[in-house]
């Protein structure tokens, strides 16, 4: 029914002698498909389904001002706010987990310039209509680690309290535009570019106003793929010097703001398994407690981590069968 959609809508374009051949989807409903003409890419069809969210006219309004702060956002030609459709421009076919895979001793400079990208995007002011994640909503984003991951609910009430405690301790309040699934699947390497232009963005219609950082531990800290421990510390010396913070003044902020990440993240994928079948994503989750196990080890969060150690079990063969692992 949906591609039946996807014909129609296409068919008095530019794009309707083009065929569509899909790409790796995420976590949500959203399709992704590329169009080829002539066995060339002209461009990305994005299938998002309308629903409350209004995340294609999000996507639209925060491309457009990343445009404007000059960074590397897909153009868009074609926007069905009604059927959910866009058609944007085709960034790139490597993104930097794919190049990696390839060529694993360009990790230091590919994350150098993402780290400068992120500095970049720290000095930039925008107005737009986002949510600001502050003590209180980060707190309450990690509801999904106690109703989906933990075996039981009682401990929810002493997450959120100590999670929220932490963040209003440690974190600095100052909020910036974060892209908020800023990882190596989402950044398109475009060596023929330069600078920043380097860097092509992709999936940032969940952007939000989040602490310094909060993109930084996103794409360090990745569920999909390990990051050298020496590149990480390498690039959060990077941002913290481009930012003009000296590191000990943010080791306990960023690794709050991790903390807060990777609960929500173990919520996500457990919902992922349980809701909708998707039950690859559990084989991430180990990866996901190494780095919350490794920033919850931060002196200044003592306090939370007990709370987190007694609250959720380890991503143990029991643990993971009990979220639906085979």
């Amino acid at each position: 029914m949906r591609d039946a959609v996807l014909r129609t809508a296409l068919t008095q374009t530019d794009w309707r002698d083009c065929d569509p051949e899909p790409l790796a989807g995420d976590a949500s409903a959203r399709r992704y498909f590329r169009l080829m003409r002539n066995g060339v890419s002209v461009a990305i069809l994005m299938d998002d389904p309308p629903s409350a969210t209004q995340a294609t006219e999000r996507f639209a309004l925060i491309a457009d001002a990343l445009g404007s702060a000059g960074l590397a956002a897909p153009r868009i030609w074609l926007h069905d706010k009604t059927l959910g459709i866009m058609v944007i421009e085709d960034l790139g076919a490597a993104d930097y987990a794919v190049h990696l895979r390839h060529t694993p001793q360009e990790e230091s400079a590919l994350y150098s310039v993402a780290t400068d990208l992120l500095g970049h995007l720290h000095g930039c002011h925008f107005d737009l209509p986002l949510i600001t994640i502050t003590a209180d909503i980060a707190a309450e984003m990690i509801s999904l680690a106690v109703k989906y991951y933990a075996p039981t609910p009682v401990a929810e009430r002493q997450l959120h309290d100590a999670m929220r405690d932490a963040f209003g301790r440690v974190v600095k309040p100052s909020t910036h535009l974060a892209l908020r699934d800023f990882h190596a699947e989402n950044l398109i390497w475009r060596p023929q570019k330069t600078a920043l232009d380097r860097v092509g963005l992709l999936d940032f219609q969940d952007a939000c106003y989040a602490p310094a950082g909060y993109d930084l531990m996103s794409l360090l800290r990745d569920a999909r793929r390990d990051v050298d421990p020496r590149v990480a510390d390498q690039m959060i010396a990077r941002f913290c010097a481009a930012i003009g913070e000296p590191v000990s003044a943010m080791s306990a902020h960023l690794a709050c703001v991790s903390v807060q990440r990777n609960l929500r993240i173990l919520g996500i994928f457990a919902r992922l398994a349980s809701d909708m079948g998707k039950t690859k994503y559990l084989t991430l989750l180990p990866r996901v407690w190494g780095h919350l196990i490794h920033d919850l080890d931060h002196p200044a969060l003592r306090d939370l981590k007990a709370v987190v150690m007694d609250a959720l079990p380890t991503p143990d063969p029991a643990t993971l069968k009990r979220l639906g692992a085979p």
